[in-house]
């Protein structure tokens, strides 16, 4: 399949207050499933969703350190909860508090992932954007992807270890602050 290529035009699209984003890919992160509210929100049609890279709607602002970590904690069955920022086809972007969670057949064994996305609150997005922006400076100081990947998630473990929290504790106490 031929890669999408997206300018981010600045315009934001914001999710309803009672709608959620739904998706299930395979083990690799390829779209299974796809609800008509992905579909709109990434201005993306159905065939051209299904088989694709999740990372289809990656926004350059989000930091390669986000997803690193967010792909270790699903390497360990984990549940992952995470502010990100998605870029639509059509170059607009939109926030979505994301909840990620593996999914096992009946022996166990990992079949894929399901994520259910909802509008996030605006004091935890201003929060997470500003911390986003120091990840994503400290990766641009680096030819290298690989030296570049690794300054950021060391950044992002400074600050999560500054605050004393881990990832999740950071998550919880920017969503439970909006509440």
């Amino acid at each position: 399949m031929k890669a999408i290529q997206v300018r981010p035009t600045g315009e934001e699209r914001i999710l309803g207050d009672n709608e959620l984003i739904v998706t299930k890919t395979d083990p690799r992160g390829v779209l299974t499933y796809t609800n008509e509210v992905f579909l709109r929100m990434s201005a993306l049609r159905e065939d051209e969703a299904i088989g694709r890279p999740h990372n289809i709607i990656r926004h350059p602002e989000m930091p390669r350190a986000a997803f690193k970590l967010l792909w270790e904690m699903l390497g360990e069955r984990q549940e992952v909860f995470a502010y990100v920022v998605n870029l639509a086809t059509d170059g607009a972007h939109y926030w979505v508090f994301a909840h990620v969670t593996p999914s096992t057949d009946t022996r166990g064994r990992l079949v894929g992932y399901h994520s259910s996305r909802r509008r996030p609150d605006p004091g935890p997005v201003a929060a997470v954007r500003k911390i986003y922006a120091e990840l994503r400076a400290e990766e641009h100081r680096h030819q290298n992807p690989t030296a570049a990947l690794d300054a950021s998630t060391a950044m992002l473990e400074r600050i999560l270890s500054d605050r004393g929290q881990t990832y999740d504790e950071f998550v919880w106490s920017l969503t439970n602050r909006s509440v």
